[in-house]
């Protein structure tokens, strides 16, 4: 079959079709569709989706990341964000200073502090990440 015959076989169904409608005395443009209040059940499931999966584990992960930089104390070693590795020296209200060396120090915003390392007991550390992703 060609592309001519089935445009043309594809017509006249489709003519049938609207004759076929006026014929029953059906308007297919009264046909009424779900009510609107489904709309907003649907828009108000799909903004829970999106809370749930994406910005309250932000907000977890950044509350979590924020106690665990509160807690931070003079001696844990630290990587920041940008990788600087270090031991801290000296806790201030919003910074710390870290010896990243002998006789070097920086003084580094709490907020770039990325992984916390708390001595334990022992040899053995402890790593407490303050990732947020």
């Amino acid at each position: 079959m060609s592309s001519s015959s089935f445009a043309f076989i594809f017509a006249q169904a489709t003519n049938a079709a609207t004759s076929a409608a006026g014929a029953t005395g059906t308007d297919t443009t009264a046909q009424q569709g779900p009510p609107g209040w489904t709309n907003l059940i649907f828009f108000g499931l799909l903004i829970a989706m999106v809370y749930f999966a994406l910005l309250r584990p932000q907000m977890q992960a950044k509350k979590k990341q924020e106690e665990t930089v509160k807690g931070s104390k003079t001696g844990d070693k630290i990587v920041t964000s940008s990788g600087i590795h270090g031991v801290i020296t000296n806790v201030k209200e919003t910074t710390v200073i870290v010896r990243v060396a002998d006789n070097v120090k920086l003084e580094i915003e709490k907020s770039h502090i990325d992984k916390i390392t708390r001595p334990e007991s022992g040899d053995s550390e402890k790593a407490v990440t303050a990732k947020v992703s």
